[in-house]
């Protein structure tokens, strides 16, 4: 039996392709720390995100395609990750922002931000959370959060935190049931100061909920800081299709990316397991088409869901089998998958 070379196991795993990247792992410079000892061969894959879907189809076809190596009996595959950073933030320990938006409000878009920010987290992403929905912050109630943790003296304003996720929200700005009327100036500054005067500490992904609309935090927003990407979420029917298709020309118009879109409340499933279409069909592919982008996800009507988001414990982690939580960790792991896409071109 011939001994084992590193060069061997380096040409096997360049049979081996990321499928959303479309190149093999050795020229995407996933393959780190190769050990040969006898037969028995190691070594780690380094993905560009720890929530990447088919990790473990990658992980399996990277085993397999050394096994094939002459005199390998044993493979051991260490999956890891270590997400793109966007070179166009500065200033900022934050890899990636993504903002959540809407044309109209009452579409979920805060139920989508909070899901998709706690199912990267619990994937093993270091992820915050900002909540600049100026019309109803309801990040807090949806994260089971009622206030910032005190400010030691001399530092950083310090994020609440919960299931992994670090927070910050406008509605720890105000008392509960009080409007929030501030003008354009006022708005600019909350948005700088919610980037830049949080102790945000190093994360992969910054998920921004933005309000619905495309009015001044958009604006102050993509002003502060450049956007990653941006997801947009809608519904159904015609009348959301409409003002959704006013978010993508603003991300356009800013030039964000924009990652894709996510159809929400998009089937009722029956008991008898079929499907009714409650707000008509077709908006999320047809506003995917006007954007260029993808459809992400299509997420049944499911009252775990609303559950979740009243008592404080996002779906995802608190009833992950439930079909709506099935449907949000795909989501997460499709954004994640994009912007990893994105961060390569």
């Amino acid at each position: 039996m011939s001994d084992v070379t590193k060069e061997q196991v380096v040409q096997a795993l360049r049979q081996v392709q990321d499928p959303e990247l479309r190149k093999d792992l050795v020229t995407l410079n996933m393959i780190k720390d190769i050990q040969i000892e006898g037969s028995k061969v190691s070594f780690t894959v380094e993905l560009t995100t720890p929530a990447c879907p088919l990790k473990a189809q990658i992980q399996k076809d990277a085993e397999n395609a050394v096994l094939a190596v002459e005199g390998v009996e044993t493979v051991d595959v260490t999956m890891g990750a270590n997400v793109p950073v966007d070179k166009k933030i500065e200033n900022l320990t934050i890899k990636n922002i993504i903002a959540v938006g809407s044309g109209k409000g009452g579409v979920g878009k805060s139920t989508m931000a909070v899901n998709l920010a706690v199912a990267l987290a619990d994937c093993g992403a270091k992820v915050g959370l900002m909540d600049a929905d100026i019309y109803g912050p309801n990040v807090p109630t949806m994260m089971g959060v009622e206030a910032l943790p005190p400010t030691p003296q001399g530092k950083k304003i310090q994020p609440a935190e919960a299931y992994g996720v670090k927070i910050m929200s406008i509605g720890f700005m105000v008392t509960p049931g009080q409007p929030l009327i501030w003008r354009g100036p006022m708005l600019h500054s909350a948005i700088k100061q919610f980037l830049m005067d949080i102790d945000w500490g190093d994360l992969d992904y910054l998920i921004v909920d933005l309000p619905p609309g495309t009015g001044d935090v958009q604006l102050s927003l993509a002003q502060t800081v450049p956007l990653s990407g941006g997801v947009i979420v809608t519904m159904p029917q015609q009348v959301s299709f409409d003002d959704a298709a006013r978010a993508v020309s603003m991300f356009k118009k800013l030039e964000v990316p924009i990652l894709g879109v996510v159809e929400n409340m998009s089937y009722l499933e029956m008991e008898d397991g079929s499907r009714r279409r409650i707000f008509g069909e077709g908006g999320g592919e047809n506003l995917a088409r006007v954007a260029g982008a993808p459809l992400l996800a299509s997420i049944p009507i499911d009252e775990k869901v609303r559950e979740g988001g009243d008592l404080g414990g996002p779906v995802v982690v608190k009833d992950p089998e439930s079909p709506g939580a099935k449907a949000m960790i795909a989501m997460a792991q499709s954004v994640a998958a994009r912007m990893s896409m994105e961060a390569r071109q």
